[in-house]
Formats: C-alpha cells, structure tokens, sequence
C-alpha cells in the first residue's frame, strides 16, 4: 500500500511539472544566474537553448551522436563443470566489456518508465556503441535543477528518430546533461560555432605551414581575418 501512494504521489508530481509553462529561451548565462533559476521548477519545457559555446538546439534539430566515453564490464562466473562432473570443482569468471554512453540513456527523464525501474531497484541503461554516429531528432527539451531550486539548471534533451519515432517500444534517448555531452563530444551539433581554443589551434597549423611554403601568405591573411573575431571574442 505504502508503495503504491508513493508512486501515486511522483506520478502527480511529474502531472504538475508537465503543466508549466514554455520557456521559449533559454541561455547557459541564464541557468547560472541565480536571480533567473530559482524562478523555474524542475522540469520545465525550453524551446530553445543556447550553449555555453553559444551554439543554438531548438526541438526539431537534427543532431549526431558521437563516440562513447565510457565502458560497461560485466563479469559471469562459471562453475567449471560439464553437467554434473565437475572440473576440479574450481568456479571461473569471465569478464566482458561494451562502450557506453556516459550521458546518454535509454529512458525518457522522469517518466513513467524511469520510475518503474527506480522503484524496482534497476539500473537505467546507458546506449551503447551501436548508436555512434546515429543522427537524432529533438523531441524536447527540458530543465532542471542540481538538487534544490536554489542550485544551477541543467538541460535534458529527449531524442528521436529521424523518421519520428522512438527507439523501440517506449525507449527515447535521454541525453542527461547538454553541456557536458557536448563537451565530451558524445553529442555533436550541425553547424557548431568554433571555440576560441580551436581558432587559435587551426591559426598556429596555418602559420606553420606558411613557412614551409604549403601555405601562402595571402590565404593565411585570409584565415587569419575570418577566426579573428572568435579570437577576440568580438563577434
């Protein structure tokens, strides 16, 4: 009885949550600011974010998933016995690892699925290798907080298939944290604005491969022009 309210009781929480108004822009300035974040409940639906690159993912973007950035081991012991003979009566082990995403899951963010599981007491499963380079619609988008309402937002994209369906029965693909699956490059973002650190990378290769002449001096004018702003950070 005592576990059938407490799911009552999430299951009208995420009710509530879902009935919160759009926020139709949202900016990384904006979840660290203080006086804007805790004035938003967990789980509110953004239309738009811009990234702390300042790149722009709104619902309806194609995105593409990148290369897995952590591994799964798996262990199975075995009794070492062919059917009831044993072999020496000594167990073995056998260990097995698979590439999985670190922020990419295979449930939808607090819904009815990821509940079930967490009252059952199992593990969300992570995707695994098999969706490197997968290219993913935005279903949604959402916020939430880093524990209280007076701590930092983070976004939660919920992602698709091209041809708008799930992947599989109910399993939607939860990146858990934006920022970070950017950083790591387990989601990449069509048309991504360069950082300043890769502008300045690509200059340096340029001006090398000036003095050895496979460059000339007017293309690397040319380049040196075109990342000067991101450089300079003047855009």
């Amino acid at each position: 009885m005592k576990k059938t309210i407490t799911f009552l009781t999430i299951l009208l929480s995420i009710i509530h949550i879902n009935a919160q108004e759009d926020i139709n822009l949202l900016t990384y300035s904006n979840t660290q600011d203080i006086n804007f974040f805790n004035t938003i409940k967990s789980g509110a639906t953004v239309k738009e974010y811009i990234t702390t690159g300042k790149n722009s993912v709104k619902i309806g973007d194609t995105l593409i998933l990148g290369s897995p950035t952590s591994q799964e081991m798996n262990t199975r012991t075995y009794s070492g016995s062919y059917g009831n003979q044993l072999r020496g009566g000594v167990a073995q082990s056998r260990s097995t690892s698979k590439k999985t995403y670190e922020f990419v899951k295979m449930v939808r963010p607090a819904g009815f699925g990821s509940i079930m599981t967490a009252m059952n007491g199992d593990a969300q499963n992570m995707a695994d290798n098999s969706y490197k380079n997968s290219i993913v619609i935005v279903n949604e988008l959402k916020t939430y907080h880093r524990g209280s309402k007076n701590k930092p937002l983070y976004i939660v994209m919920v992602l698709g298939e091209i041809n708008g369906k799930a992947f599989g029965i109910n399993k939607y693909l939860s990146v858990m944290d934006t920022e970070l699956a950017i950083e790591s490059g387990e989601v990449l973002l069509k048309n991504r604005k360069m950082t300043r650190d890769e502008a300045i990378a690509k200059l340096k290769e340029a001006k090398e491969l000036m003095e050895i002449d496979m460059m000339t001096k007017e293309n690397f004018e040319e380049l040196k022009k075109e990342l000067a702003p991101i450089i300079t950070n003047k855009e």
